[in-house]
């Protein structure tokens, strides 16, 4: 490929350009943003370190980053092109057809959208079968999950090109065969928000309480098993079976409201102070330091049982002879 070109350069699409850079790939950015290449320089500064612990492939640089000054000149001559820009809906359709129109024809369009169809997405753009959903999780540069999406108008080897070259830049790429919105993880993720949020709006527990009933049990569980694979062995010799024979009748229960509460100010003083409390005197950049040096060593830690995201960095590194910074 020539270049990959990042459209919007806030945190998620900072991520990407830390990724794609650490894979060896010549990256043009654009963000109509003020100061928007001192604010991803320093975002590529701050991921830097981390990846150089999980390995660089040959050629990785952060000089191989260029900021354009249009979005033309960006998607000039790119083989693959990442939109990141906020999620409205119209803002989103209208770029990816200038996007469409800048691009090579067979350039490999992806979006960020946490939540929209690609059909919807794709509706203005031209030339609109290279285009799929491929949504990250923060931090890009880290995590290796990334829904990939096709609308109606998505060609099959489409999606094929786009998970091949996911799993060239460390990735593991999820095929999500049917369109919904949310995708597949926020609609989990979202359900246990909604939850956070009635539990401190009723004054039921603060933001640090709820985040260590996570951290400190499910959370771990979650790392290398998931949710259903858990739920199996919680049935004992006969699995899941057993386990909703035993626990099912418990889901005509109201203990959950997936309906959101107001959002009232109340509400986000609770959700700012709580927040604020558990951080302390640490800054934004000094928890994200604290959250990638864990995440590093817990991929790590998993890479050893060949699991979870550990063995997506395992193959990785194997695949690309990367040595392990043990």
């Amino acid at each position: 490929m020539s270049h990959a070109a990042v459209i919007g350069t806030g945190v998620i699409g900072a991520g990407w350009v830390a990724r794609l850079l650490a894979q060896g790939h010549d990256v043009i950015a654009w963000d109509p943003g003020a100061d928007a290449e001192r604010k991803l320089r320093e975002s590529v500064d701050t991921a830097w370190p981390s990846l150089e612990k999980i390995g660089l492939v040959a050629g990785a640089s952060k000089e191989r980053l260029r900021f354009a000054s249009s979005l033309a000149e960006a998607c000039e001559g790119a083989c693959f092109i990442q939109e990141n820009a906020p999620e409205r809906e119209s803002m989103k359709v209208d770029l990816l057809a200038e996007i469409s129109r800048a691009a090579p024809e067979d350039a490999l369009i992806g979006s960020s959208t946490s939540g929209f169809k690609p059909s919807v997405l794709q509706q203005k753009m031209v030339a609109p079968e290279r285009f799929v959903v491929s949504h990250p999780f923060n931090p890009v540069y880290l995590l290796p999950l990334v829904e990939v999406v096709g609308g109606e108008q998505t060609a099959a080897d489409t999606v094929e090109r786009a998970m091949a070259f996911f799993r060239d830049i460390g990735m593991h790429p999820l095929h999500v065969r049917n369109e919904i919105d949310g995708h597949l993880s926020d609609r989990l993720l979202e359900a246990v928000w909604r939850e956070i949020l009635h539990l401190v709006n009723d004054g039921v527990a603060t933001t640090g309480e709820l985040d260590q009933a996570i951290t400190h049990g499910p959370g771990l569980r979650w790392a290398f098993m998931g949710t259903n694979l858990t739920y199996h062995l919680a049935g004992g010799e006969t699995g899941m079976r057993h386990m909703l024979e035993q626990f099912g009748p418990a889901l005509k229960l109201p203990w959950t409201k997936l309906e959101a509460p107001e959002l009232n100010d109340q509400l986000i003083d609770r959700m700012v102070e709580g927040t604020q409390a558990q951080a302390g005197d640490q800054s934004i950049r000094e928890l994200e330091t604290l959250r990638d040096n864990c995440l590093v060593r817990i991929m790590e830690a998993l890479g050893e049982f060949e699991t979870g995201a550990g063995r997506v960095l395992a193959e990785h590194r194997k695949r690309h002879g990367i040595p392990s910074s043990d």
